[in-house]
């Protein structure tokens, strides 16, 4: 028999495509990497480690968090965009994704080099102010900005941040003057709000709810469409005449680009399944999250709607990021 060119070309991608395949079907064969963008201890950092730990019940393989904080999320962003597409590298991508363009300009990353695998949670955001402001309502709040010449000040995490354009949205829809302080945690902007050297400031509920139950905070509302299960007697802000202001913190998984279909859909799957579990809910629900289960479609569908709305808000009010 003559062995020919095209028969050992023929013979190389026979054996080569199987091989493949069986691959994409051992997934996963080795421990998986997955990248916070935030340091230990956050609600991105806890909810990760939470799932981290389902998935290595679930699919027998060692699923580790790997903390990249820094650059408003962009060391990890870019830690996965440049990681090899083989299925081993995950993001545990946070809400200032859709913003960091806008905020920065050119990366050291592309959109295109990131792909959707599903979405997690989400984190609300409430208005809170002390309780020993000369205002008590959000009417009252914003009719006491309007009579300061410098308007209202509301502390934030950080420039960029979801509190901090949430509270740019509110402003801008109130006609009110606003100035956004950053502060490094929630703990420093808590004194300052409880010393009354700022207004108001947008939060997630865990870290603030000791305060409200001590009396020390008021919730004047949610930045949500709907009123959040994890507070339901605070009124949306939609419910009080600011349709437009809806914000909230939010996780997901995103994967190299060239990470290959097969393996997207069965972490897809894995993500989903996890997120749908009773006890994994009531978890995430004590750590102030909300479940957002969302397939790579819609996943994908919501970040660019994030980013063309978050686009225009940071371009209207002139933001830079530093």
């Amino acid at each position: 028999m003559t062995v020919t060119r095209r028969t050992l070309l023929g013979a190389a991608l026979s054996s080569t495509v199987p091989f493949a395949a069986r691959a994409e079907d051992a997934w996963p064969s080795r421990l998986v990497r997955l990248i916070s963008p935030y340091g230990p201890g956050g609600s991105n950092d806890i909810s990760l480690r939470l799932l981290a730990e389902e998935f290595g019940r679930n699919l027998h393989q060692q699923f580790i968090v790997e903390n990249k904080p820094g650059a408003g999320t962009r060391i990890a962003n870019d830690t996965v965009a440049h990681a090899p597409g083989d299925g081993y590298t995950f993001l545990y991508v946070a809400a200032p994704y859709a913003t960091a363009e806008a905020l920065f300009g050119k990366l050291t990353y592309e959109r295109k080099d990131l792909q959707p695998v599903a979405m997690a949670v989400v984190a609300p955001l409430f208005l809170i102010i002390s309780a020993d402001a000369p205002f008590k309502t959000l009417p009252e709040l914003i009719t006491y900005g309007k009579s300061k010449s410098d308007g209202l000040t509301f502390a934030s995490p950080g420039a960029g941040s979801q509190p901090h354009l949430a509270g740019e949205l509110l402003f801008r829809d109130a006609g009110v003057k606003g100035l956004n302080i950053p502060f490094r945690g929630d703990a420093a902007s808590y004194t300052e709000l409880l010393a009354g050297r700022v207004d108001a400031t947008l939060t997630a509920l865990p870290t603030a709810l000791p305060y409200i139950q001590s009396g020390k905070f008021v919730v004047l509302g949610v930045a949500s469409a709907e009123r959040s299960p994890l507070y339901p007697r605070a009124p949306t802000l939609r419910e009080q005449g600011f349709p437009n202001v809806a914000a909230a913190g939010w996780y997901g998984f995103m994967a190299p680009a060239t990470t290959p279909r097969a393996i997207i859909d069965r972490f897809q799957t894995e993500v989903l399944r996890a997120l749908a579990d009773p006890g994994i809910k009531d978890k995430l629900t004590a750590q102030g999250l909300e479940v957002r289960a969302a397939s790579a479609a819609e996943f994908g569908q919501f970040i660019d709607s994030e980013t063309q709305k978050w686009t225009k808000v940071i371009h209207d009010a002139g933001l830079k990021g530093e």
